[in-house]
């Protein structure tokens, strides 16, 4: 191959004097040399010389070649400096876009290896670097990752900063310029201290984004105390779904949310018990609940009442924390089943004469059932014995479902959610003053505005319901940064995006990166795909 044709190949080769091309095992070496009388500039002081003291070899890797690795034997010069004044008296020579001081790479396949290590990191880097015929270790792979400079930080006028859970009980803090949506830095802890020292080190931020956190708002309130702080909506709607965690002080209030039995007819006895009934199946809720009882309404710790008991903690405050063991327990009723809407023609084959689950289950096959033959035979069990089928019943729903009922916006309810919300609210005063509340909020967010702020916290702090004061406590402390949240159109949503960056990439290193190496991809990689974003996409004609 002749020079001009490798040079077309290679264009970084263009200006050098190839001798051979020659392929050597699996992969290309290529023999090459620089001119000698072209001048080269001094790596000390820039002066140009083309003194010769001699000639030595450097050996470059390359990248592949038609799926070859490829070498290329490079002969550059050493040259004398002219200048007396530098301290150096011989510099190699170097050319440009093809080598580099103290670098076994060209640039080429230097920035390749780079782009590897940000994108798949160590390991995922090595076998993909593999893959196209450059080999090299994870180490080498991480080292050149962490060599990589960071862009250069440029103070944003709008600030979003969030803290996350890191490892276990470590947690970390996130900074991300909210107006490019782009990560600033990353480092260890969620201490106000250390945030209000990034500010300090970086004035200039105008708004500042957070969520409900006192450590935010106190960091930010330490570093910058003229910026806006805005409390991120999201949050907001989130903590005043906290009611959910404490049931309707009303007992029997969740089961109103169940229609009303049917009372045509005479009615079968009933084998079934009411929740509160005392059976065996609740006696040892009843028992656990009154041994919980007894030291934790005597002030005793729920951590030494979990050791004492031998129970878990959580199960220790679940059962603390509830009014009376009827909402212990939790056998709901059957739920239903594909089987349900052929519960009639079996009642009706069975009258008929036919009890085989086998020749029932292909007659419901070919009516368009595609349940398994099992399901078929276990529904007719209880004809077997005499009794009538087991027909699906609606269970009470929880205090999380309520809750969720209460929050989601009424047009976006099926209309038994909505049945069912009416008859809950109708029958549950505290519930129905939530669900009043909860919408008043929803229109001041939908609406962007906060002019009935103070009075909506008045009435959530006079509403009687203990976790609707606490929210109302917590919010009228920052009642500045909830009026922005709900009039700015800044949020704290391109934290949260990229928080699940950080937790995307550190689970692609199997949770083993340090932070050093956690906050260089975190911030790389954004970069990285806002640079090829921008680049335009190239159309075949």
């Amino acid at each position: 191959m002749c020079s001009v044709e490798l040079s077309k190949l290679l264009p970084h080769l263009a200006g050098l004097l190839v001798f051979s091309a020659v392929t050597s095992g699996p992969g290309v070496v290529i023999e090459a040399r620089t001119h000698s009388r072209v001048p080269a500039g001094c790596s000390g002081c820039g002066v140009l010389s083309a003194w010769t003291h001699s000639r030595y070899v450097r050996h470059l890797a390359d990248a592949a070649l038609g799926g070859r690795p490829v070498r290329i034997d490079l002969s550059v010069r050493r040259l004398y400096c002219e200048n007396p004044f530098c301290p150096k008296v011989t510099f190699a020579e170097q050319v440009p876009g093809l080598t580099v001081r103290y670098q076994r790479r060209t640039p080429l396949l230097h920035h390749l290896v780079e782009s590897v290590g940000v994108l798949l990191a160590g390991r995922g880097g090595a076998r993909m670097l593999r893959v196209l015929n450059v080999s090299l270790s994870r180490c080498t792979v991480l080292a050149q990752l962490m060599r990589v400079p960071l862009p250069p930080l440029v103070t944003p006028q709008v600030l979003g900063a969030d803290d996350f859970a890191l490892y276990g009980d470590t947690y970390g803090t996130l900074l991300v310029d909210a107006t490019t949506r782009l990560p600033l830095t990353l480092w260890e802890g969620r201490d106000a201290e250390q945030l209000s020292r990034w500010l300090r080190a970086h004035p200039g931020v105008e708004i500042a984004c957070r969520d409900g956190s006192l450590t935010c708002r106190q960091g930010i309130a330490d570093g910058a105390p003229d910026a806006v702080q805005v409390s991120d909506r999201f949050h907001l709607w989130q903590g005043l779904s906290a009611f959910r965690k404490s049931p309707p002080p009303t007992g029997g209030c969740l089961p109103a949310a169940l229609p009303a039995p049917e009372t045509a007819g005479p009615e079968p006895p009933s084998t079934t018990t009411e929740p509160g009934q005392d059976t065996p199946a609740s006696r040892p809720s009843q028992r656990l609940f009154e041994a919980v009882h007894v030291p934790t309404d005597a002030g005793r710790p729920y951590s030494a009442t979990a050791r004492e008991l031998g129970l878990d903690r959580r199960t220790v405050r679940k059962y603390a924390r509830a009014r009376s063991w009827h909402e212990m327990m939790r056998r709901p009723p059957r739920r239903p089943s594909t089987l349900d809407p052929y519960l009639d023609y079996l009642q009706q084959r069975w009258d008929e004469g036919e009890h085989s689950a086998k020749i029932l289950h292909q007659e419901l096959v070919g009516k368009g059932y595609l349940g398994h033959y099992q399901r078929v035979k276990t529904a007719l069990a209880p004809l077997r014995r005499g009794l009538p089928l087991d027909e699906p019943r609606e269970r009470p729903p929880s205090p999380r479902e309520a809750a969720r009922w209460i929050i989601t916006n009424p047009l976006r309810h099926g209309l038994q959610t909505t049945e069912r919300l009416r008859r809950l609210l109708n029958h549950c005063p505290e519930l129905h003053r939530t669900h009043e509340l909860v919408r008043q909020f929803a229109t001041m967010l939908d609406t962007g505005d906060a002019t009935s702020l103070p009075t909506w916290l008045d009435h959530l702090a006079n509403s009687g319901l203990p976790p609707l004061a606490g929210i109302a406590t917590a919010l009228r402390e920052d009642r500045h940064a909830v009026a922005q949240g709900i009039t700015s159109p800044y949020n704290s949503g391109v934290n949260e995006g990229r928080i699940t960056d950080v937790k995307l990439q550190k689970r692609i290193m199997a949770g083993r990166a340090g932070v050093p190496l956690l906050r260089q991809r975190v911030v790389l990689v954004a970069h990285l795909r806002r640079h090829y974003a921008d680049q335009p996409t190239l159309t075949p004609e």
